[in-house]
């Protein structure tokens, strides 16, 4: 009896690995459709990644041009740099929130997502600098589009020299944690506690408190 057992053991693993193998090409499969349909529409919101105040300028023109899309900025500049850049080319505030849990590029994606989620998001205009794009690019493919969120980068120059470094092997490790995350967060999502409205930034008590923007804003701080 118990070598009839030992002998079955081989054929029970093969079952559950081609079971397996037979998920996770169901969920390829759809998940590759969510995106080429996601692909065909124009972005739904607009996914800005902190590092310079150049990018939020951008957006701010952009808004008072008349971009009409939900914008989360996230881990940008100050709160009042970002509001004062918004209120000084007079675009809208109610379209724009701030999301400050993130600490790196993969946050920026881990953090966004459930917010992402919540606007019903399917195409994504994300925001960063050329030095950065690709492995933003190749990061958010992985964590968004493992949730049928297609990217598209818009790239926006940088004035000075950045701070961050990038190189072939930040890339690597970062997009196999990465998709490491993806697997993960299909059964669990970590949120942001700290997603905020852009209009409910409170000048007067931040001017009370004290606060720096970058030079180039062009901003008074205190």
């Amino acid at each position: 009896m118990r070598r009839r057992n030992l002998r079955s053991r081989p054929k029970h693993l093969r079952q559950i690995g081609l079971g397996l193998l037979a998920a996770i090409a169901l969920w390829t499969a759809i998940v590759g459709t969510r995106l080429y349909q996601a692909a065909q529409q124009p972005p739904d919101a607009v996914l800005v990644l902190g590092g310079s105040i150049r990018r939020e300028m951008v957006l701010a023109d952009e808004v008072a041009g008349g971009l009409d899309l939900p914008i989360l900025i996230s881990q940008g500049s100050a709160p009042p740099c970002i509001r004062i850049l918004f209120e000084r080319v007079q675009a809208r505030l109610d379209t724009v929130w701030l999301e400050e849990c993130a600490d790196s590029t993969f946050d920026n994606f881990r953090y966004s997502l459930p917010t992402l989620k919540q606007w019903g998001v399917r195409h994504v205009r994300v925001v960063t600098s050329p030095r950065h794009g690709p492995r933003a690019h190749r990061l958010a493919q992985v964590m968004l589009g493992s949730h049928g969120i297609w990217v598209e980068m818009d790239l926006v120059e940088e004035q000075g020299i950045p701070g961050n470094t990038e190189s072939a092997l930040k890339t690597t490790l970062d997009v196999m944690r990465g998709a490491l995350w993806a697997i993960a967060s299909q059964l669990y999502r970590s949120g942001c506690d700290a997603v905020f409205a852009l209009n409910t930034v409170d000048l007067a008590e931040w001017e009370e408190r004290g606060y720096r923007c970058e030079h180039q804003a062009g901003i008074d701080t205190l």
